[in-house]
């Protein structure tokens, strides 16, 4: 990895803003929320924990954040059995039953800390078109977010344009809610996980590559750790989803969870003015640009951090 991959985040990218966000999209991992390879159990403590956090952004910032949970313990084995049912087009419905049970853990946590918020399948979102095009249904989350509460959305299964099922990574659900914009600002996506960013070393103390540009992703995917037992793909499933997220405009994040005192108020905040000890991975095109065609490839570009 050259120097400037770990260049200073003051760098400013031309044609970036920096500015508060919009729309807040949270997405956390389900690595926060429960032991997926051994125990198996969900972490409803650190689901409570996360919650108050929430809460806080949401008191402030009221119509201002939609919640994606991973699925954790519960969904990826599920996922895992359904990738292995070859012959079943509709195995993926499976996935319905676990992915609820995690976001009814949530809303009843978030409840409780007083936060308005409603579970929402996204199943009945997203419709893949035989024409092969996709038509989105927002406005429940739109109106939801227009009263003030907190839509809670999840890992789903879809129907795809040839009329079978097929799993939505909850990394990927952020882009079903892209068209729900409020506010001025950008749309930010923020992955919380159980690592700080795309590390430059198999080391989790290791520094981040703190910039990638979403049509060329290049320079992560050497730095991507094999993880078979992943059933979305582990880092490289996240990136994937992201960069397409950015692609379409939104600035997303990847970043280590932390349920420390300091909270979760800096996401909000200019990417520049976040913490100098919270490392994070960018994903933003540096100028505004159209969706990259599959057949785009984009040559030699510098992965500085623009922020």
């Amino acid at each position: 990895m050259s120097a400037t991959a770990v260049s200073p985040a003051s760098a400013t990218a031309p044609g970036a803003t920096e500015q508060e966000p919009g729309l807040l999209v949270l997405k956390i991992g389900g690595s926060l929320l429960s032991d997926k390879r051994h125990s198996g159990e969900t972490d409803h403590a650190a689901i409570d924990a996360y919650a108050r956090l929430v809460a806080e952004l949401v008191a402030a910032r009221p119509g201002r954040v939609v919640l994606v949970t991973g699925g954790g313990a519960l969904c990826h084995p599920v996922g895992l059995r359904i990738k292995a049912a070859k012959d079943d087009p509709y195995a993926a419905v499976a996935l319905t039953e676990p992915a609820f049970r995690m976001r009814w853990a949530w809303t009843t946590a978030l409840r409780a800390h007083g936060v308005r918020a409603v579970p929402l399948q996204t199943t009945s979102m997203l419709n893949e078109l035989p024409d092969g095009t996709t038509v989105t249904e927002t406005g429940v989350v739109s109106r939801l977010l227009a009263e003030g509460a907190l839509p809670v959305l999840s890992s789903d299964c879809v129907v795809t344009a040839a009329g079978t099922l097929r799993i939505l990574s909850s990394d990927d659900v952020p882009g079903v809610v892209l068209d729900a914009a409020v506010g001025a600002g950008p749309v930010r996506v923020v992955a919380l996980t159980d690592v700080a960013g795309i590390h430059l070393a198999r080391d989790p103390d290791s520094p981040v590559l703190p910039y990638l540009d979403p049509d060329d992703l290049t320079a992560a995917r050497r730095l991507f750790w094999d993880d078979a037992w992943d059933a979305t793909g582990a880092m490289e499933g996240k990136v994937e989803a992201l960069a397409a997220h950015a692609r379409r405009g939104a600035e997303c994040v990847i970043t280590r969870g932390d349920r420390g005192p300091g909270g979760l108020r800096h996401l909000f905040a200019p990417l520049g003015a976040w913490p100098g000890d919270v490392p994070r991975t960018l994903i933003r095109r540096r100028t505004p640009a159209p969706a990259a065609r599959p057949t785009d490839r984009p040559t030699e570009p510098s992965q500085e951090d623009p922020t």
